[in-house]
Order: structure tokens, then C-alpha cells, then sequence
């Protein structure tokens, strides 16, 4: 005797359905030939309403189609933030390839970051034993003991610091309103500093946003500073 199909245990019913399931991914021409089942299966509607597979395989095409139209839209709304992103940065260093003193660099960087991209916070502090007249200065045993462990990897780093790195970075007054930061560490040729921007949003320099641009222009102003800093005589 045959065993009545309500008499099939869960657990084989269920083996059975993903058997089925590849079964019909690998013969997606199942039905089209054997049509006459569509008769007896049964596909819930919303509206109570029986529905062809095909009209099922509709909605759920349409519904995929939403969601790659809106992923396809996300994408292009980040292409044409970096496209704006990187006219800003090739118009930053082709005025810093211009520039032809210590003064006008920092001038450049400042600007430029404050205007053109909008950073409300911005701070360029370079390394020294003999400090400069022009731009921020500070000893190298100092930026260690302030910011060392941003130093340490050589890399740009991102997101919410601790409040006495914040005020090395940006001062006493500034720090409180700096939400989240990205700072860049500048070292090239026995020049060493950082080039750091800060927002008020928390979240605004996640530690997983893209550091890119910033460690760009960090790697420009490593190779720029040393020529125009040449002629400048230290303050003892």
C-alpha cells in the first residue's frame, strides 16, 4: 500500500520541499511543460484571490527591479559626490604645486578646506625641533605626547577622539564642538606633521568612511612643504 502523503513525517516533508526547490531552480521549464499541475497547487494572494505563477514571478521581478533601480540610484549618487569631490581636491593641489612659500601653503590648505569643501574645523601643525615662523609648530616629544597613538600607524585615521587630542588638534576653545575628525599624518623626507578636519556631527567622520582624498592631499603636502620651508630660519 502506498503511503497517503499526510502520512509523510515532517522532517521528510521538508528534505522533500528543498529536493523540490532545486529541482525546479535547475528546470526553470517545469511547469511550462506540465502545466496541468498549476491546477492543483495553491499560491496565497493578499487578497485571497488566486494568482498564476507567472504573475507571481512578476511581482517578485518588479520587486527586485525597485531594489536594484534604487541601489543603481544610491551608486550614482556617490559617482557624483566624488566627481565633485575630486575637482575640488585637483583645483587644492594645483594651487599648493603653485605656491612658492611656507605662508602660501598653509594659506591654500586652510582656504580651500574651509571654502571649497565646507570643513569647519581645520588644523595643519607640522614637527620640529627647530620651529618656523610661519604655520603651527610644535617639538616632535610633544606631538607624541599628545597624539601618539594617531601617529603610530602612519595611517589616516577617523572618527570620535579623546578630548586632549582634540585640543592639541584644534585648541581648548574648539575642541567641545568637534563632533568627529579625520586626521592625516604628514611624513616625507624628515618632514613629519598631521593635517587634521573636524565636523560638529558625531557621525559625520565615521571610523569606516573613506579617507582618501585627505591622505591624498596629506601625500602633496609631505613633498610641498620641504621645498617651500628651505629658505625659512628657525625661531630658537
Amino acid at each position: 500500500m502506498t503511503d497517503h502523503p499526510k502520512d509523510i513525517p515532517q522532517q521528510a516533508a521538508e528534505l522533500n520541499a528543498e529536493a523540490v526547490v532545486a529541482y525546479l531552480r535547475a528546470h526553470p521549464t517545469f511547469f511550462t511543460e506540465h502545466d496541468e499541475l498549476l491546477v492543483e497547487q495553491h499560491i496565497p494572494h493578499q487578497r485571497g484571490d488566486s494568482v498564476s505563477l507567472v504573475e507571481r514571478q512578476l511581482k517578485l521581478l518588479r520587486d527586485r527591479n525597485i531594489e536594484m533601480r534604487h541601489r543603481l540610484s544610491q551608486l550614482m549618487d556617490v559617482a557624483r559626490d566624488n566627481d565633485r569631490l575630486f575637482d575640488k581636491t585637483r583645483r587644492l593641489i594645483l594651487d599648493l604645486l603653485d605656491a612658492t612659500t611656507l605662508e602660501d601653503v598653509v594659506m591654500v590648505v586652510e582656504d580651500s578646506l574651509r571654502q571649497e569643501f565646507q570643513v569647519p574645523f581645520v588644523s595643519l601643525i607640522l614637527f620640529g625641533d627647530n620651529v618656523a615662523p610661519v604655520g603651527r609648530w610644535v617639538s616632535n616629544a610633544e606631538a607624541q605626547q599628545a597624539i601618539g597613538p594617531l601617529l603610530g600607524s602612519g595611517k589616516t585615521v577617523s572618527g570620535s577622539l579623546r578630548d586632549h587630542e582634540l585640543a592639541f588638534l584644534f585648541g581648548e576653545e574648539q575642541r567641545r564642538d568637534v563632533g568627529s575628525s579625520a586626521v592625516a599624518t604628514l611624513e616625507h623626507q624628515g618632514l613629519h606633521g598631521v593635517l587634521a578636519i573636524g565636523s560638529r556631527d558625531p557621525q559625520h567622520y565615521k571610523s569606516s568612511v573613506g579617507t582618501l582624498f585627505l591622505s591624498y592631499i596629506a601625500e602633496v603636502l609631505g613633498r610641498v612643504v620641504p621645498r617651500v620651508s628651505q629658505s625659512l630660519r628657525p625661531v630658537r
